[in-house]
């Protein structure tokens, strides 16, 4: 099963409140809709960053502290949650985020 989704696109890599509600939104409908498919797992990659423009750094926080959220919001789910990264950076930045 792939859950598709697209985030906002940050032009002048600034992005606003209205961009910050859109990507964590792109995180909590993947999850809403692999729990309504009973999924165990699910991998993301990154959303909006890279020629989306927004910087990595605080897009991984706002993905994490969503799933975060969600997760504590919906125990029964039990889902995995993969985070896939491009760069060496990108796992750097998520490690230290999730406290790894």
């Amino acid at each position: 099963l792939v859950i598709h989704t697209v985030g906002p696109i940050v032009e002048n890599g600034k992005p606003t409140e209205q961009h910050k509600r859109l990507l964590a939104a792109s995180y909590r409908n993947c999850l809403d809709a692999a729990a309504e498919r009973h999924c165990k797992s699910i991998a993301f990659c990154c959303i909006s960053t890279g020629v989306f423009g927004f910087p990595q750094e605080e897009a991984a926080r706002i993905a994490v502290d969503t799933v975060r959220a969600w997760l504590d919001a919906n125990p029964k789910a039990d889902m995995h949650v993969i985070f896939d990264v491009y760069t060496e950076k990108d796992e750097q930045t998520y490690r230290e985020i999730l406290g790894e």
